[in-house]
């Protein structure tokens, strides 16, 4: 019994090390793309580092969730972890843009296998009893992960050199890779089956359309140019010949059967809303504190540990809370504490002080951390063994789209009503700023310090109207994340299936 339990710990902390690998990587990434264009060039190419890593990784998912289910979650968990460690140490290596784009969708292909599978294995080795406690643990480590990034990254780039960035995921994966290939054991068959090739060309053409669509655009296209027109007509065309393809195939990769069952398709829309708003929150929090309060860019990480830890706390609460409530109880309460957290961000101002900030966060990092774990249970809840690995990376799926989008619509009418405000304040003067700037860079300590005191002022009175409405925009998917959460049912955990069933849902030796 010692023995099970001393590999069950160590399967476990495989699988965190492999999510938070797959986790941070982005975030960190972001927080050092002033440095890594000062030194490899590209200014106009930089955009493709981050569309490498999320188109690769979103188109995977589906993919890589279900070849777990028709041959194993081991061999493409392993496989994933192989791939992101390898994309990692050439990232580290690169020497160009253009390199470090291409090394980084191979990160993306690694990340696109780790992040759903991790749960699924989860779901597969521990009875149904521990699973509230463990998938609590799993999204408080995806919740420190994302909003931790930006600060070690800040600290990495500071201290030591960018692309530690990329190497510090080293030791973590291969300390990740070792205990899953020692310690995890499948037990059950897997039934091989013909694999959905149009179904995956298609998916990934639509995705690859979609984010390229919304990376590129109002940036380095027009939004009403052709190549912006021509991406969404070609993610829309191919859309609907992968919904067309998947009603017909025998087995695939997004099962319509999934859909059908209630409480799968609403925790499936609530991540969609969910990843939508919090996105919101993640990203403009750090912009406010630097561009308005004056901080540096490890402040700003600094200013969202309320957040973090209001989540990892919500995590956990959330998963202990699914034991005893139906899942719809949770996440209505969850998604009321979130709505109303992301109202009183969308009031603050530069009269703000850092205490109230801190309050407002940790009421809507609180709200938010219940669907790290819950929205995993519920997900998965009455479905077939072997189709947990789809059903947990259409999840991941959707979150990481809602996230996509979110960021690119609020993105959209943030960086508008800025320099909207900029032109009427500022008049003339404010046509000589790029219609692309980022607020982030314009506002950094050294610009700031280069700005007449008067000017400065406005400009951060622009720049904390605009966070604020769209942090008020954000309320919305926060609103459609209640409805659907409302709508979910009265379904609980189901701890009937402990005791001699318990072997069958999935447990391994």
């Amino acid at each position: 019994m010692a023995v099970k339990k001393n590999r069950l710990g160590l399967i476990v902390a495989g699988l965190l090390l492999g999510v938070l690998i797959a986790a941070m990587d982005n975030t960190i990434v972001s927080t050092a793309m002033g440095t890594i264009v000062g030194e490899l060039g590209g200014l106009d190419q930089f955009v493709w580092v981050t569309s490498a890593y999320m188109v690769a990784e979103m188109a995977g998912m589906p993919i890589f969730g279900k070849l777990s289910d028709m041959y194993g979650r081991k061999r493409f968990f392993v496989f994933g972890i192989i791939m992101f460690l390898l994309g990692s140490a050439l990232c580290g290596t690169a020497h160009s843009i253009t390199e470090l784009s291409i090394y980084r969708a191979i990160q993306g292909i690694g990340g696109g296998a780790l992040v759903p599978i991790a749960f699924t294995i989860v779901f597969d080795i521990f009875p149904v009893e521990s699973r509230g406690k463990m998938a609590g643990m799993f999204g408080a480590v995806f919740g420190v992960s994302s909003l931790f990034g930006p600060l070690l990254g800040a600290y990495i780039t500071d201290y030591l050199e960018w692309r530690w960035i990329f190497y510090i995921n080293l030791p973590l994966g291969i300390a990740a890779f070792l205990l899953v290939v020692l310690f995890y054991h499948e037990s059950h068959e897997h039934s091989k089956q013909k694999i959905d090739i149009w179904g995956a060309a298609t998916l990934v053409g639509s995705v690859v359309s979609l984010m390229f669509a919304l990376e590129l655009g109002g940036s380095k296209y027009a939004w009403d140019s052709p190549v912006i027109i021509g991406l969404f007509a070609a993610f829309a065309v191919l859309m609907i010949v992968f919904l067309a393809v998947e009603a017909k195939v025998a087995e695939p990769i997004v099962s319509y059967d999934m859909f059908r069952k209630r409480l799968f398709a609403f925790s499936s829309a609530a991540a969609l809303f969910y990843g939508a708003a919090f996105i919101t929150a993640a990203v403009y929090i750090p912009i406010f504190v630097q561009g308005v309060m004056g901080g540096n860019a490890t402040n700003s990480g600094l200013i969202l540990l309320p957040m973090t830890l209001s989540s990892v706390v919500a995590s956990q609460v959330g998963g202990m809370l699914s034991t005893k409530m139906s899942f719809r109880s949770v996440m209505i309460l969850s998604a009321v504490i979130f709505g109303g957290g992301m109202l009183l961000l969308g009031t603050i101002t530069p009269e703000t002080t850092r205490t109230m900030l801190s309050i407002y966060m940790l009421v809507a990092g609180f709200g938010m951390g219940f669907s790290f774990s819950v929205l995993g249970m519920s997900a998965i809840q009455g479905v077939d063994a072997r189709q947990r690995g789809s059903a947990n990376s259409t999840i991941s799926f959707l979150r990481s789209l809602g996230m996509t989008v979110g960021i690119t619509i609020f993105g959209i009418i943030q960086r508008n009503d800025f320099h909207d405000r900029l032109s009427s304040t500022l008049g003339a003067s404010a046509q000589n700023m790029p219609a692309t700037m980022d607020p982030q860079q314009m506002l950094s300590p050294e610009r700031r310090a280069l700005i007449p005191a008067p000017v400065m002022e406005k400009i951060s009175s622009a720049l904390s109207v605009s966070v604020d409405h769209a942090f008020l925009w954000a309320v919305i998917p926060a609103a459609l994340a209640l409805v659907s959460v409302s709508l979910m049912g009265g379904s609980r955990l189901q701890m009937s299936q402990m005791g001699p069933g318990a072997r069958k849902d999935g447990a391994h030796h």
